[in-house]
């Protein structure tokens, strides 16, 4: 074998199905070792960005990594903001980053770079293969450090000349560690504080702990205790609807999150960090949390979030069946022009059993959240990291890990404008893909924020950088152009037919709603 084979063999060896793909000349042995490879299934994305925000969904869903294939430390750099949201919400990725053959670097031919300084902010691990025999035992490296719990990012660097030289061999698939458990101290030191305490409580839930079987255990704790059930804002992915375990949302804007919490005396938390704000804005706190509020820590998101809820539930001999159980509701939508509301609302009416949602909604997409707490159960994937662009590539990552199930892509207008190739890859692989795009014509979130930051009566060309009117984007134009077929709606009725039409059809559709 030459080192490509070795590398790309031993990654299917260890499980890796998927390679979402953007390569390049110094790519090209790795191509060919994929093409090889049986059961490797090559994904092409456009850009970059759409590769990473791929591997993300998924990882998310899937629970184990897919690889990425890019071209040097450049088409890597172009992948980075979704490899940024991919490491916050703590889902396994394995980049696997070509590069010159390491006798040309030091020629500076024009695409050289630091590589590894490119990868270094957004891996949690950055591994240059050092010879054609390493390669592979750098793959089997990076796929135990990607499926450490919950997920990681793990980057390898593979020299053109080592993937191309031959002698070189798959090796042995790792044995995976355990994910770590929170210590029995601090299991019965939770269940003193909750007991003991004295006003209001909660569990603020983040990470693994948004899973159906771990809110099963947080609800049981809830009927012991009392404590209210809150989760972060931004979730990597949340198991919700009718049937399972409401979790209050903490709101977007520091100073509602911040009174939202506030009367809270003992705040356990699990699978994430206390809540801070998402921007610095003059004079108002960037730490939320109440100063008289007891915080303890349960798990953090690299901790066994299952395991340390069910011991806490059990060491509060917390009854089996768990309180604040959703039940099914679906709220009136409201005829005529269409809005966040009546959208929110004939979403939830027709949303599929087991969907897959992948929100980047922005200001839009809030009411979708709240409308749709008792619809048919299904998965919400949020925009971890705040970086944008992520919301259509994770949509085509979810939908190649889970080809049975229908996947939502609610996704703002001018954050979609970012990733748009990744309606072409839905095209291409017939993802079972309903994409729609809520078209305000603006970058709605940043109208508020200019206020909220004290800028007073901006002028034209303030506010000329924040319109997406001149010219105006035609979504359904596009999306027909790369391969999706689509509509545009304006009214309540509209969308509705559209939505229940598009949700009837296997494969890719967009609709494109007027707000």
């Amino acid at each position: 074998m030459n080192g490509a084979e070795a590398f790309v063999g031993t990654l299917k060896d260890c499980g890796v199905e998927v390679c979402f793909a953007n390569p390049g000349t110094s790519e090209m042995q790795l191509v060919a070792a994929v093409d090889r490879t049986h059961g490797m299934r090559a994904v092409l994305g456009l850009f970059e960005g759409v590769v990473t925000g791929a591997a993300d969904g998924y990882g998310r869903m899937a629970d184990k990594p897919a690889v990425t294939l890019l071209h040097l430390g450049p088409g890597l750099g172009n992948g980075l903001a979704n490899l940024h949201n991919a490491r916050r919400a703590g889902s396994p990725i394995i980049n696997m980053v070509g590069d010159h053959a390491t006798y040309h670097l030091h020629y500076n031919a024009p695409l050289t770079s630091d590589a590894q300084g490119v990868a270094r902010p957004m891996s949690d691990w950055v591994r240059v293969s050092t010879s054609e025999r390493d390669l592979a035992q750098a793959g089997a490296e990076a796929f135990a450090v990607a499926q450490s719990y919950p997920g990681k990012v793990a980057t390898v660097i593979v020299p053109a000349d080592h993937a191309w030289n031959e002698g070189s061999a798959k090796v042995a698939v790792p044995t995976l560690p355990a994910p770590a458990k929170v210590p029995a101290d601090a299991i019965t030191a939770t269940a003193e504080a909750l007991k003991s305490g004295e006003g209001p409580k909660c569990l603020f839930l983040g990470g693994r702990a948004l899973r159906e079987d771990a809110l099963v255990q947080a609800g049981r704790i809830a009927a012991a205790t009392g404590a209210r059930l809150i989760c972060e804002t931004f979730a990597a992915r949340h198991q919700r609807g009718a049937g399972r375990v409401a979790v209050e949302k903490l709101p977007y804007f520091g100073e509602m999150a911040q009174a939202y919490i506030a009367g809270l005396r003992t705040i356990v938390f699990c699978g994430t960090e206390p809540p801070v704000s998402f921007f610095a804005y003059p004079g108002k706190p960037s730490f939320l949390s109440p100063p008289e509020a007891q915080l303890v820590r349960l798990a953090s998101l690299r901790e066994d979030a299952l395991d340390a809820l069910t011991a806490l539930a059990d060491a509060l001999d917390a009854p089996a069946q768990p309180a604040l159980v959703q039940q099914a509701a679906l709220p009136p939508a409201a005829p005529g022009k269409l809005d966040a509301a009546n959208f929110g609302a004939i979403l939830a009416e027709l949303l599929p059993e087991n969907a897959i949602v992948s929100d980047e909604g922005a200001t839009q997409g809030g009411a979708s959240f709240v409308m749709t707490a008792g619809a048919k159960p299904h998965d919400w994937l949020q925009l971890t990291g705040g970086a944008i662009g992520q919301g259509l590539p994770l949509a085509v990552g979810a939908a190649v890990a889970c080809p049975d199930r229908k996947v939502i892509a609610l996704q703002a207008d001018g954050s979609g404008m970012y990733t748009n190739q990744a309606l072409w890859t839905m095209a291409r692989e017939q993802l079972d893909v309903t994409t729609i795009i809520l078209n305000n014509g603006s970058y709605a979130i940043l109208n508020i924020e200019l206020s909220r930051v004290g800028v007073q009566n901006p002028g034209p060309k303030a506010l000329s950088m924040l319109d997406l009117r001149n010219p105006e984007i035609n979504w359904a134009e596009l999306s027909r152009g790369l391969g999706v077929p689509a509509v545009r709606v304006d009214t309540a009725e509209a969308f509705r037919e559209a939505l229940a039409e598009a949700l009837a059809a296997k494969g890719p559709r967009l609709i494109e709603a007027l707000l």
